[in-house]
């Protein structure tokens, strides 16, 4: 099963071993008739570093392209970015309130637990950014 994520995006920059491209991220009602009436349309446009050595030299500035990663990329970084840090704070919340009985202590307890958590993860963010790769889909 080769599961892909896609989008269209187009080209910012190429400098040396990176290219930067655009892409506009929308919810699933963004294309909708009623989108412009509607306050849940959401579109959100964020600029991806590509270092996919094999495309970067055959497209400059301006050109359309297709994005792609693959859905276990796309997973890991669900996994890192949301439940990891949701399990950590359930889990530090359970544990606080059973020793303290005190909902403010275990609440503030457990939003500090993540601090240390996102460091490590913003200390590792090269070695992530080598993990989780995007390229241009031809």
């Amino acid at each position: 099963m080769s599961e892909k994520i896609k989008h269209s995006g187009v080209v910012e920059s190429v400098d040396g071993d990176c290219m930067k491209v655009r892409i506009v991220q929308a919810s699933a009602c963004a294309d909708c008739k009623a989108a412009s009436f509607c306050t849940a349309a959401e579109k959100k446009e964020k600029i991806v570093d590509i270092f996919d050595k094999s495309s970067i030299g055959s497209h400059k500035p301006g050109d359309m392209v297709t994005v792609a990663t693959s859905g276990a990329t796309g997973r890991k970084a669900v996994m890192i970015g949301f439940v990891f840090p949701l399990v950590i704070l359930v889990l530090v919340l359970a544990v606080t309130y059973s020793l303290t009985h005190s909902e403010p202590k275990a609440a503030l307890i457990s939003i500090a637990s993540l601090i240390p958590y996102y460091l490590i993860i913003y200390t590792l963010r090269k070695h992530l950014r080598d993990k989780f790769t995007f390229y241009i889909e031809n």
